[in-house]
């Protein structure tokens, strides 16, 4: 973590922005964005919770929890950016007639291979944790739902998704803003695939909104609105306010004076061939999760609930690959004036929109209504749009935002992700049951 500025309650995201622009040519920097996921009301150890908070435009930024600052190759300055070669920057140093000398084409060789270094260990961290949550999510669905724990239900307010979310949401004030920055001081990646990764894929905002829709859709209103206050209270203040406290809690007992920020030198020091051996070991992680899941998806294609699983962990990355994307957008505002900066875009944008995905392919499989159909679109759900939305991440904001100069952000946040999802879910799902039940 970086240094704390008592303002009003910002969030830094875990949820490390992608790249925009960079060239190599006129910069030896570059500043990151916004984690996803994921910091996030970064409590300061030892002397009592301060959020963390930056100010632009006279204004509060809100950015999504777990993010930050990431050397991206070695012996760059504290500045991170989110950042994307454009074609021309891409151009190999040997063809630059700016380029004298063989020591300095090695030089810019070693920047652009610790730049792609960068961003493929922080896709297959993102990637490899991501199925770990969305196993994580299966297992608790399992031991909570009818089957066994027989807690959840859905036919009641408390929805399958809801002991995940509430597990996610406790150690996301664990590992995302107590332990974050001590995590971060060993490894800036674990930080990221531990709270964008996994956390933000063992919890799903957009499961959460759909049990309500299909409430709705049976009558059922009471239960909607009881399912958006009662899983808001839990998420939102049992869970994570008591993930912070208990955790502080533990940090006190350990009596271990709070590692220095600024550990920054050591950390800038890439050492490119560890991170090549790091490189090889996730891919070799992820081939296998993928591999073993697509023969287990081929031989319990018939078993619809197996199968969902399998699925989801071949398609659950790609949806922590965009939510980490989406998170360049946070506290970026609206316009060139960057207005409702306080916001995290990203993180609305990923909830919002993976609802609606959700809400279509829920229509598409009661209007198509085949086995195969089912079995290939819940895993779609579970999978792609239960990681690209979250749970974890929000609630952080949330929290950071309550504990702000302008606390009423945090309920106006909440209000208008929740609202835009539900409504949108009316018209997307709600609308065409009720038309073919006429």
């Amino acid at each position: 973590m970086d240094n704390h500025v008592p303002s009003a309650g910002v969030v830094n995201s875990s949820e490390l922005s992608p790249p925009i622009a960079f060239n190599p040519l006129h910069s030896t920097a570059y500043r990151q964005n916004s984690l996803s996921s994921s910091s996030l009301s970064v409590h300061e150890m030892g002397h009592g919770a301060k959020s963390e908070c930056v100010s632009e435009n006279k204004e509060d930024v809100v950015k999504s929890p777990g993010s930050q600052k990431l050397k991206p190759y070695p012996g760059e300055s504290t500045s991170v950016s989110s950042i994307v070669p454009l074609t021309s920057e891409l151009r190999s140093p040997l063809f630059s007639n700016q380029r004298e000398g063989s020591q300095d084409i090695k030089h810019e060789l070693d920047k652009e291979l610790s730049k792609s270094l960068h961003y493929a260990l922080c896709l297959l961290h993102l990637a490899v944790f991501g199925i770990l949550g969305v196993l994580t999510r299966y297992i608790l669905g399992l031991l909570f739902g009818p089957g066994i724990g027989r807690v959840t239900s859905d036919q009641t307010i408390l929805y399958h998704d809801l002991p995940s979310n509430m597990v996610g949401s406790f150690v996301m004030g664990w590992l995302g803003v107590v332990f974050k920055e001590d995590i971060s001081n060993v490894s800036e990646y674990l930080a990221i695939a531990l709270t964008t990764g996994y956390l933000g894929s063992l919890t799903t905002f957009s499961g959460w909104n759909q049990k309500m829709l299909e409430h709705s859709a049976a009558g059922n209103w009471l239960y909607s609105v009881l399912g958006y206050l009662i899983g808001l209270s839990l998420v939102a203040f049992a869970s994570i306010i008591s993930g912070i406290e208990t955790a502080k809690g533990f940090r006190w007992l350990l009596s271990r004076p709070k590692m220095s920020s600024g550990s920054e030198t050591g950390r800038s020091k890439i050492n490119i061939k560890c991170h090549l051996e790091a490189m090889i070991v996730l891919l070799l992680i992820l081939g296998l999760l993928w591999g073993v899941s697509g023969v287990l998806l081929i031989s319990d294609f018939k078993n619809g609930e197996k199968s969902v699983v399998w699925i989801g962990c071949i398609v659950g990355p790609f949806g922590v690959w965009i939510r980490w994307g989406l998170a360049r957008l946070n506290g970026r505002g609206l316009g060139r004036t960057g207005s409702l900066n306080w916001i995290p875009f990203g993180t609305l944008i990923a909830n919002v929109s993976a609802c609606c995905v959700m809400a279509a392919l829920a229509t598409t499989k009661k209007l198509v209504d085949t086995r195969n159909c089912d079995t290939i679109i819940t895993g779609i759900q579970f999978g792609l749009l239960g990681c690209l939305s979250t749970v974890s991440t929000f609630v952080a904001e949330f929290n950071a935002m309550r504990e702000s100069m302008h606390p009423w952000r945090a309920y106006a946040y909440a209000m208008i992700t929740i609202c835009a999802s539900y409504f949108l879910g009316i018209l997307i799902y709600c609308v065409p049951i009720w038309r073919m039940q006429e």
